[in-house]
């Protein structure tokens, strides 16, 4: 059996969730590993095989790879993924996919003229909670949207600073913009206001909420905050005809599905592991066994797109048409 030869650029949380799943992969070879902290690569390296890099570029440059894992900060995007094109080797990145949405439709660009497998990490719509809660609006869509990212701030230096993850709505709530999307379909226009963050503690927003106008003729809101000690509620509950289906998530393999109706409600637990099945996923893609991923880059952009005309209006107090903003 053929193994495929992987690299990883990045050793944080979410980078280890990937690391973890490709090790357990029978027909997958970790040959490298990046980070900028030379340490922290050998230690990845140590623990799952291959070359341990201080430097994504340098990754790409040295290895013989069959497919790559970028896992990096949102401001650390472009380069890596241009590269990654430049060289045609087929890449996963994780969300967001940059802090400028410049930035990814260059990338989106340069992906489709290239027709590289690609994929990104918007692992609820790999649950079968999630694929449930679509049949079940097949014949009832969403009327009213309501979504929610209400967490502590995360501990990493950068997260706080706005020219480093973009902001909540842009790192985290992406997921939920993208859920909703999924589910409900485009948006056509989002306004948003926002609460600044105290002084000292970065200029991220504490608090944020978006209103969503789709062009179904559905509305809704989202909304964000990073003021708490504990991960309160992440979830999307939607509202059709007599219908009520509302999606959560307390950890990457705990998820819920609610469904309530007039005769009463039913309630669904999940254990799955979404990243275990999206990064399958895309190995099957690069093997050629499915034709692409649930959530290649140019979905993905689309998503990327929302969660940062969200963020647009919010800052500049205004509502902003999603034609105009590339979704």
């Amino acid at each position: 059996m053929r193994r495929l030869r992987v690299g990883c650029v990045g050793t944080g949380f979410i980078a280890g969730q990937h690391l973890r799943a490709l090790a357990g992969f029978d027909d997958v070879e970790i040959v490298a590993v990046a980070d900028t902290v030379r340490e922290r690569a050998q230690q990845a390296a140590d623990r799952y095989g291959g070359r341990a890099h201080d430097d994504g570029l340098a990754l790409l440059d040295g290895e013989d790879l069959d497919a790559v894992w970028l896992c990096v900060p949102p401001f650390a995007h472009g380069a890596l993924e241009a590269a990654a094109v430049d060289r045609g080797v087929p890449f996963f990145v994780e969300k967001p996919l940059s802090t400028d949405p410049a930035v990814a439709r260059v990338v989106a660009d340069r992906v489709a003229g290239s027709g590289l497998a690609t994929a990104v990490g918007y692992h609820w719509r790999h649950l079968g909670l999630v694929q449930r809660a679509a049949e079940l609006l097949a014949g009832r869509p969403a009327e009213l949207v309501t979504g929610y990212w209400l967490d502590r701030t995360p501990g990493v230096a950068w997260w706080a600073q706005r020219d480093h993850s973009g902001s909540q709505m842009i790192e985290q709530t992406t997921h939920i913009f993208d859920l909703a999307r999924h589910l409900v379909g485009e948006v056509a226009t989002v306004a948003a206001a926002e609460r600044p963050a105290p002084d000292g503690q970065g200029d991220v927003p504490s608090a944020a909420s978006a209103l969503l106008r789709f062009t179904s003729g559905a509305v809704g809101s989202i909304s964000s905050a990073r003021v708490l000690g504990w991960r309160h509620r992440v979830a999307l509950h939607l509202f059709a005809d007599g219908l009520a289906v509302e999606i959560a998530e307390r950890s990457l393999t705990d998820h819920e599905l609610r469904v309530v109706t007039a005769d009463g409600e039913d309630v669904h637990r999940s254990d799955e592991n979404p990243i275990c099945a999206e990064d399958r996923e895309f190995l099957d893609v690069v093997l050629g066994r499915v034709p692409h991923a649930r959530v290649p880059y140019s979905e993905a952009v689309r998503s990327h797109a929302l969660a940062c005309a969200a963020d647009r209006a919010a800052r500049e107090g205004i509502t902003v048409p999603l034609a105009e903003a590339g979704a």
